[in-house]
């Protein structure tokens, strides 16, 4: 016999969702959460609205795991636009400083990434829910105020470059990365375009694995309610 709705998901399960674009991540709780009817529901690290994968929510007791996930080796793939720069360093805002591609070919692409790879320090965007002083310092940002953040070690052990496609104004690249916790994949693509003189911002991001844990094994949002509509509950 299958258990009840709540009994289930409050003696602990892990979900794996991939995560719908445009959805932040909070959507995604937020909408488990309420179809599920319990409020410990959490998610084991934050997607942007513009990246799609997968996404590991704890429920019931098993929230007292997601540091445990979020700690686990993570990997992207996506696409790097070279030749303009954005305030997000993504297309949460508009591309600007349009700079020349012509003269940048794969071996250079290629080449600064490997100087990318190992550990390194990065400083996280400026738009990003890092907080100061208790606020997030995107709020900060988006009000042109100064945002200082330090530099973080983080471990990059794979950063390919998959393809290359020369547009009219801009390099398309898609890439392969295999990071650390607290990696953030739009500093990376800036600081590519820093590397290569033209500029470079995330314009595509999809996460393909967490630990042991794989997109391919996820359900889409719509599956994993349907999913949760299958179990009786207590009030019927």
């Amino acid at each position: 016999m299958q258990p009840f709705l709540q009994d289930y998901f409050l003696e602990g399960q892990v979900l794996l969702v991939d995560k719908p674009l445009e959805w932040t991540s909070h959507d995604v709780v937020a909408k488990i959460r309420s179809n599920i009817k319990i409020k410990k529901v959490g998610h084991a690290g934050t997607l942007d609205p513009l990246a799609t994968g997968l996404l590991i929510l704890c429920t019931g007791k098993f929230t007292k795991r997601i540091n445990e996930y979020m700690a686990q080796e993570k990997e992207y793939t996506g696409t790097i636009t070279l030749g303009a720069e954005t305030p997000t360093y993504d297309l949460e805002s508009q591309p600007e400083n349009f700079k020349s591609t012509s003269s940048i070919e794969w071996t250079q692409v290629e080449a600064a990434a490997r100087l990318f790879t190992g550990d390194i320090l990065q400083i996280p965007p400026k738009h990003s829910a890092i907080k100061q002083n208790g606020k997030p310092v995107y709020l900060m940002a988006r009000k042109g105020q100064d945002v200082i953040l330090e530099p973080r070690k983080i471990c990059i052990q794979k950063f390919d470059i998959e393809h290359f496609e020369k547009t009219d104004h801009s390099v398309l690249v898609s890439f392969r990365v295999v990071c650390s916790t607290g990696t953030y994949i739009r500093s990376l693509a800036h600081d590519l375009g820093q590397q290569l003189g033209c500029g470079g911002y995330l314009s595509a991001l999809r996460r393909e694995r967490i630990g042991d844990y794989s997109v391919q094994d996820a359900r889409t949002l719509e599956e994993t309610l349907d999913w949760i509509r299958t179990f009786p509950k207590k009030d019927n």
